[in-house]
């Protein structure tokens, strides 16, 4: 048995599905994204949910003025289903549908936290609209696919929490999707590929769950660093408007002079 069908679900991943997943994944709007329903092997997604990391366990507790959740990549550390998830993801039969459904050759997925992990967010947790790091600071690959996993039972629209698609300028909200248990989400990740999760409001005893995986290839001509970068969305206060933006310069500015000086050591002190 392969790795791939332990893990994923493969009526749906599998060399006949390409060409419908390629139709659909580029005639995503706002960009370039495509959503599977039952993604995982039902039994491997119910475990996961089972055994999600408690918090305690994950690395990064963000709470700032554009996020509040908590990340981790320890998959070792970790139930066992987590690493044969991460072994399927990052193999070459998931790679291989993946670069023909998405059009893009040589991807890799890294072994760090830049390249896979889990995301949970309590009550209250939100992250703003945002477009993703654009090169991978160590290794210096291209960052161009994400995909998202996600592991909540029962998420009702009134949660919030759902995954948002924004247009270019972050004047439009264009599409809403619901972070239902065992759907993927795979988008492309560009200068304009503007998403974001709303604050969430949910009974105490639950969370958003996801596991995240970030696909990198080489870095082509013209393709320059900047870190992650927040916007403001219409509704913010002017105050938050200003913050936002403020915050924004200057990290990036940090970020790119760090990439500059070739001080890779140092992206740490300011994730």
């Amino acid at each position: 048995m392969s790795v791939l069908t332990t893990a994923i679900n493969t009526d749906l991943v599998n060399a006949g599905t390409i060409e419908q997943y390629k139709a659909a994944f580029h005639s995503g709007k706002p960009y370039k994204h495509l959503v599977i329903d039952n993604f995982l092997v039902p039994e491997v997604a119910d475990s996961l949910f089972e055994n999600f990391p408690k918090m305690t366990q994950l690395r990064k507790h963000y709470k700032g003025l554009n996020e509040m959740k908590s990340e981790g990549s320890s998959f070792s550390d970790y139930h066992g289903d987590f690493l044969k998830v991460l072994d399927a993801i990052k193999g070459p039969e998931f790679v291989s549908w993946l670069q023909q459904v998405t059009g893009i050759d040589d991807l890799v997925l890294p072994d760090d936290h830049r390249g896979a992990g889990v995301h949970q967010g309590r009550n209250g947790s939100f992250l703003d609209v945002h477009v993703d790091f654009s090169v991978h600071p160590i290794l210096n690959k291209h960052r161009r696919l994400n995909l998202l996993i996600f592991l909540n039972k029962g998420w009702k629209k009134e949660y919030g929490g759902l995954l948002e698609l924004w247009n270019e300028d972050v004047t439009v909200l264009e599409k809403e999707i619901i972070p239902a248990f065992n759907r993927a989400v795979i988008f492309e990740t560009t200068d304009t590929s503007y998403h974001v999760y709303d604050v969430i409001n949910i009974p105490e005893d639950q969370s958003r769950k996801s596991i995240y995986s970030y696909y990198y290839s080489p870095l082509g001509e013209g393709v320059k660093y900047h870190d992650t970068i927040f916007k403001p969305r219409p509704t913010d206060s002017s105050m938050k408007k200003i913050k936002t933006n403020a915050k924004e310069r200057l990290k990036n500015g940090i970020k790119k002079t760090l990439q500059r000086m070739g001080l890779k050591g140092l992206f740490e002190k300011y994730e």
